[in-house]
């Protein structure tokens, strides 16, 4: 099968690869140089570095910031755009697409329609934007709602682990009013969940999406320097064939799961990854038309899950029509894969595995600094807690009642820490004097000294778990996959089916798709004739036809042609099939045994020396064990009739010549002794030099 040609379903921007406008002009054709210029080097003036240095600038642009999704996060900008702009619009309500395409647009230098399709495709992955209203249907094609009339929020799992302000960095948005991220340090392996395809300039990507619980657990086995396998996993579900997948780099083959429902019906339940029901069926009846599958009906009931209904001829074999659906139909399709990401602002190519290790080494890094984060919080929490207790149990803010300034009062209130400095994390800040300060009259008249102990002990055993991760942060990232896997990967179960694929044999299903007719008296061969037939061929097979003056010829099976009536020979073609050859050149017949070989369709060729003219007596694909020649009568002739063994004659090439075994008048060449033979009549044949 051929590479499937059907739009991906994560084609997350529409604008991914530069395409000419409805009714742009076309290109002009190029334009010859003027007379006094022709030949002369031109150099390379200004307009020529003008031109190198605009290209290189586009090309790095669509590469970088539009085709090619980013490394560390698994995203393309405009995905990563749009879920910027849901954190910042996040209050846990539904929004409308239309806001959030709107906010997005403050970011994302082109339409709102790449940005409103690449949404679109995000919610329908499910993972991190929960969607309401009608967002088109995967199985059928059906495109969305207007932005207008559709709502969408981010899902727990997006709110919890993408987004973290501390860890983000951030650059001016194209116009420089706005800040956006330039990654999100997201924790998960965006994407080979997700899945990527772009077209940019002079390379393309292709990464399919992956089971979310599959990926943790493959994560988990990296921590643990343990073996893992990765298939790719689809909403449509379907079948697989992943031995040729070579992580990622190689390819796959797809199928859509078939049941049968009578003895005459089938029923399509599944579709491969990328294909509709409305290519699917429409691949279907193409077959049909052109006599690959006998089908009676086609009946599609899908609606939320696929149910196609395929009424086969009665005289259909439906284990043969099962094949023949996955042979010429869409029901199969073959993908091949390029996994290209941007790595440190270049495009390079890895395999689905390096990948992962990279998103799971950038896992442990992510956890580290958020532990670091999460120590120095509780610090200065701690650091807080103790200043308030110390400001209050030891009426240290009695002691800015006698000052007049304010230097006074600050200087007050350290000499009255100063004794107890060591129940202090560090040395007080004049933020921590400003703390203090602003600590009103009524928290200290209620301040409860045991729960405030209490609220230490807490920050204190927090510290403490913080310090424990940090000295081991693999195992805290193992404990936490773990419990990313309980949470959610139930949620996502695997739906495609991974199998091992027969060859199909495209000629032995259709070994009877056309019947060839050859119509003697008008000089025409075809399948769309009528008459007595000649044999039965496949649209994968190639016809070689053989005239009386020995030129031949290798065509596909055509539908009506006109081959004269010289005609001598028409059969499927083999290359190597020993053809028996008697021809005439020059008043001396000579026999031959050769093999076509290779030849290029629709070319004539010729079965005799180049430069010689010939007349074909005997033509057979068989091996005849004895050749029975007569001659014509001729005064003083004394032989009228010679038997002939072509099997010793040797195989050669079409073009050499043959045995000569006459100068005589032929007037038949029989494979079988005819009645009139007299057996005791003149010596057998003799092959000449």
């Amino acid at each position: 099968m051929t590479d499937s040609q059907q739009p991906s379903l994560f084609d997350d921007d529409s604008e991914d690869a530069p395409r000419p406008a409805k009714g742009a002009a076309k290109a002009p054709a190029a334009v010859e140089p003027p007379a006094h210029l022709d030949g002369k080097d031109l150099g390379e003036g200004p307009l020529h570095h003008l031109m190198d240095s605009n290209f290189l600038q586009y090309a790095s642009y669509v590469i970088r910031d539009r085709a090619i999704p980013e490394l560390n996060d698994g995203l393309k900008p405009v995905q990563r755009r749009i879920l910027h702009a849901l954190y910042e619009k996040d209050d846990g309500r539904f929004i409308k697409v239309a806001n959030i395409v709107g906010h997005t647009m403050q970011y994302h230098p082109h339409g709102d329609a790449s940005i409103g399709d690449a949404l679109v495709t995000l919610v329908n992955r499910g993972y991190l934007i929960e969607g309401q209203g009608n967002f088109g249907n995967i199985h059928t094609g059906d495109p969305a709602a207007a932005p207008r009339y559709i709502e969408c929020r981010l899902t727990d799992l997006a709110a919890t682990q993408l987004f973290n302000p501390d860890l983000t960095e951030f650059i001016p948005s194209y116009d420089g009013r706005n800040k956006e991220p330039v990654v999100l340090p997201a924790k998960l392996p965006l994407l080979l969940m997700l899945g990527a395809e772009g077209i940019a300039v002079g390379l393309s990507t292709r990464i399919l999406p992956h089971n979310f619980g599959e990926l943790l657990q493959a994560q988990i086995a990296i921590l643990q320097k343990k073996s893992f396998k990765l298939v790719p996993d689809f909403l449509q579900g379907g079948l697989i064939d992943a031995r040729e997948y070579d992580e990622g780099r190689g390819k796959v083959r797809l199928r859509a799961v078939i049941d049968q429902k009578d003895e005459a019906t089938l029923v399509v339940r599944e579709l491969p990854y990328g294909v509709t029901t409305e290519t699917l069926i429409a691949s279907i009846e193409d077959a049909a038309k052109k006599g690959k599958l006998k089908t009676k009906a086609i009946r599609d009931y899908t609606a939320g899950k696929v149910e196609i209904e395929i009424a086969l001829q009665a005289d259909a074999d439906v284990a043969q029509a099962i094949q023949a659906l996955y042979a010429f139909t869409q029901c199969e399709v073959s993908l091949s894969l390029r996994p290209i990401v941007i790595k440190e602002q270049r495009p390079v190519e890895m395999s689905v595995h390096d990948v992962l290790r990279h998103n799971t080494k950038r896992l442990v890094e992510l956890l580290r600094k958020e532990l670091q984060i999460e120590r120095k919080k509780i610090d200065e929490a701690l650091q807080a807690a103790s200043l308030v207790r110390l400001f209050i149990v030891h009426r240290i803010y009695k002691r800015i009642e006698e000052c007049k300034t304010a230097p006074e009062v600050r200087q007050a209130i350290l000499d009255g820490l100063a004794p107890y400095r060591d129940q202090l994390r560090r040395d007080v800040t004049g933020a921590d004097l400003d703390m203090l300060l602003a600590i009103p009259i009524r928290r200290i008249s209620l301040y409860d000294i045991n729960k405030s102990r209490k609220e230490e002990d807490d920050l204190l055993a927090d510290f403490d778990a913080v310090e424990k991760n940090l000295t081991d942060v693999v195992a805290y990232a193992i404990k936490y996959l773990k419990n990313l896997l309980r949470d959610y990967a139930g949620d996502w179960e695997r739906k495609t089916k991974e199998a091992k694929f027969d060859v199909l044999e495209m000629r032995e299903l259709t070994s009877r798709e056309f019947t060839l007719v050859h119509d003697k008296e008008k000089g025409y061969l075809g399948y769309d004739l009528s008459g007595e037939p000649l044999f039965h061929c496949s649209s994968y097979d190639k016809i070689i036809l053989v005239w009386d003056d020995c030129r031949y010829r290798v065509v596909p099976p055509p539908e009506k042609l006109f081959v004269d009536k010289n005609l001598v020979y028409a059969a499927i073609y083999d290359r190597d099939r020993v053809m028996t050859l008697v021809y005439e050149s020059d008043g001396i017949t000579h026999l031959k045994r050769f093999a076509f070989g290779g030849v290029i369709q629709n070319k004539d060729y010729a079965c005799i020396p180049e430069g010689e003219t010939g007349q074909a007596l005997f033509f057979a694909d068989n091996q005849p064990a004895t050749l029975y020649v007569k001659y014509a009568p001729r005064k003083g002739q004394q032989i009228h009739q010679q038997e002939f063994d072509p099997k010793k004659v040797a195989v050669r090439t079409p073009k050499t010549r043959g045995i000569q075994i006459t100068t005589k008048r032929i007037v038949s060449i029989e494979t079988q002794k005819p009645r009139n033979w007299d057996v005791k009549a003149g010596p057998k044949g003799a092959f000449l030099d």
